[in-house]
């Protein structure tokens, strides 16, 4: 077991890749706390996981306000003792360009994918500090590397989440704390597969969003789960400051 003990926060983990995660996590040994506000998904990822004999928890959490935040970080340390791992999966979308992007949208990407981001580390980093170190690992997105037309604040806030990843790596790698991030390109989630569903040609939808990519596919949640456990681990501990892009080669054109 590759986290054999490890307690492991991962936030948006009650749907989609986060959930995902999560069930490999626990099966991995880890002692998971689904971080979510989505009460009926968080509890079903904890279902699955104990279902499979694994150890999780639901802690309602929305990572956009501080105190919401500070009180999951108390509740994981009052449960475990502490914190090994952090992975920020939780995110939300926008469509728009710069002018037609509403303030109130701007704010809401903003503040959930980039600031939630730096305060899910801001009061986890000194819970591992205090433990001897940890693994943080920050999901971002292909929309981070190469611009996507008419989704500017997303863009934007996975930009950031690369930009904080680096400088977190840079600040923290002195206290044993390795922060990493992942790149992930269109994943065929239940929110892809509900957009695809209800179009007019479902068909043509999927084939729309799969051949845009030289892989000529969507990805599958269990292979980013799979890239995040591998930066998680302690397989690749000179890991630091890592972006690992997996997106069927969406950016390397």
């Amino acid at each position: 077991m590759k986290l054999a003990n490890k307690v492991a926060v991962i936030t948006g983990a009650g749907s989609g890749i986060g959930q995902t995660t999560a069930l490999l996590f626990a099966k991995e040994g880890a002692k998971v706390v689904v971080a979510d506000l989505n009460v009926n998904g968080g509890t079903k990822t904890v279902d699955l996981i104990k279902k499979a004999e694994g150890n999780a928890a639901l802690i309602l959490t929305d990572v956009s306000d501080v105190s919401s935040v500070k009180k999951m970080v108390k509740s994981t340390v009052d449960m475990h003792g502490g914190l090994d791992i952090l992975i920020n999966v939780a995110g939300v979308f926008a469509e728009g360009d710069v002018v037609s992007t509403s303030e109130d949208d701007w704010d809401r990407v903003l503040g959930v994918n980039l600031s939630g981001i730096y305060l899910c580390m801001k009061y986890c980093i000194p819970v591992m500090m205090k433990n001897g170190g940890g693994v943080i690992v920050n999901v971002a997105s292909e929309a981070g590397l190469v611009a996507i037309a008419n989704q500017v604040a997303y863009n934007v806030s996975k930009s950031g989440v690369i930009a904080l990843t680096r400088s977190a790596a840079i600040d923290f790698v002195d206290k044993n704390i390795r922060v990493n991030c992942i790149c992930p390109g269109r994943v065929l989630t239940p929110l892809v597969k509900k957009v695809i569903n209800e179009s007019k040609n479902p068909d043509s939808t999927r084939r729309l969003l799969s051949e845009d990519r030289p892989l000529k596919r969507m990805g599958k949640p269990e292979e980013i789960a799979a890239g995040i456990l591998f930066l998680a681990s302690d397989e690749v501990k000179y890991a630091v400051g890592t972006v690992l892009t997996i997106d069927g080669g969406y950016t390397v054109r």
